[in-house]
């Protein structure tokens, strides 16, 4: 009964993240799990540049810190 009310739709939610995560590509709209909103301009092994704002400010983040792409949740 656990396994289906618990771990099962949690590894579904894990298994969907890193989807998309990993499909993430140049100039995509993210938002990190802080609520920051930026455009992907670099991917790394384990980061992405994103820029924040229209002046160029630019931050790296953590692929665990990616919530979503911000077009799928609006």
């Amino acid at each position: 009964v656990f396994y289906f009310f618990i771990y099962r739709p949690q590894q579904k939610r894990e298994e969907e993240h890193e989807e998309m995560v990993a499909n993430l590509e140049q100039g995509d709209k993210i938002v990190t799990v802080g609520g920051l909103h930026g455009t992907v301009q670099r991917i790394d092994d384990d980061s992405v540049l994103a820029q924040v704002n229209s002046k160029g400010t630019n931050l790296r983040i953590d692929k665990d810190a990616i919530a979503s792409k911000a077009g799928d949740d609006e």
